[in-house]
C-alpha cells in the first residue's frame, strides 16, 4: 500500500471547508476542492471515499462530541431528586445551553456547515436527534416531578416535539447571523427567559 503524502488530508480538509460554506454540499466540486489544496481527485477518494465521505470527516467527530456532551448535561441533571429538579430547572437548563454555545463557537465553521451547507448529507436533519433527546428526558422531568398526576395530559409530545424545536432553532440562529460570542450571549440571555416564561406557565410557578 502507498505511503500517504503527510499534510495532503489537512490542506484537503481545510479546502473543502471552504468549497462547502460557500456553495453548499451539492454544488460543491470535488476538482475545486483538489485543486485548491494542490492534489488530485483520487487523493479525495483514496482518504474520505467520496465527496460525502469528505464532509462527514469534517462535521461527524464534532457532532457526536456535541450529542454526547447535550447527553451528559442531561443526565447529570437527572441524577439530582425530585425536588432538586423541580428547584433547579430554569437555573441547569441555562447553564447546560452555555456549556453547549461554548463548544459551538469552538468548532464554529464545523457547525457553519450543518447549519448551512449540509442539505444533500444525512446531517442536514442534525436537529431532530437533539430534539429527540431534550423531549426524551422532558418526559423524565415530568414523571420525576409528578407533572401528569397534578395536571393530566396538556403537554402531548406533539408538544413538546414543536416548542423544543423551535428553541433549538433559535439557539442555532447565533451562528446563522454571524454573531460574536460576546452578542450570542445577551441573545441567549434574552431567548432563555422567553422561553422560560413559557415553560414556568406550563409546568407552574413553582419552577422559576
Amino acid at each position: 500500500m502507498a505511503r500517504q503524502i503527510e499534510g495532503v488530508a489537512e490542506r484537503i480538509v481545510d479546502a473543502a471547508k471552504r468549497e462547502f460554506l460557500d456553495k453548499g454540499y451539492v454544488e460543491a466540486s470535488l476538482r475545486t476542492i483538489a485543486a485548491e489544496a494542490d492534489t488530485s481527485t483520487n487523493s479525495i477518494y483514496v482518504r474520505f471515499g467520496d465527496k460525502e465521505g469528505l464532509f462527514s470527516a469534517i462535521v461527524e467527530p464534532v457532532l457526536n462530541e456535541m450529542t454526547e456532551r447535550f447527553i451528559r448535561i442531561q443526565e447529570r441533571f437527572h441524577l439530582m431528586t425530585p425536588e432538586e429538579q423541580a428547584e433547579r430547572m430554569p437555573k441547569y437548563a441555562d447553564g447546560g445551553t452555555s456549556e453547549l454555545i461554548d463548544y459551538m463557537y469552538e468548532h464554529l465553521e464545523e457547525f457553519r456547515l450543518l447549519l448551512d451547507a449540509s442539505y444533500g448529507t444525512r446531517f442536514h436533519n442534525f436537529v431532530d436527534e437533539l430534539v429527540h433527546i431534550e423531549v426524551e428526558y422532558t418526559y423524565k422531568f415530568m414523571e420525576a416531578v409528578g407533572y401528569s398526576d397534578k395536571f393530566g395530559d396538556a403537554v402531548t409530545q406533539k408538544l413538546l416535539h414543536i416548542v423544543t424545536t423551535s428553541r433549538f432553532e433559535s439557539i442555532f440562529e447565533i451562528i446563522r447571523h454571524g454573531m460574536s460570542r460576546e452578542e450570542a450571549t445577551e441573545y441567549i440571555e434574552l431567548l432563555s427567559r422567553y422561553h422560560r416564561c413559557g415553560f414556568i406557565e406550563i409546568f407552574g410557578k413553582g419552577l422559576q
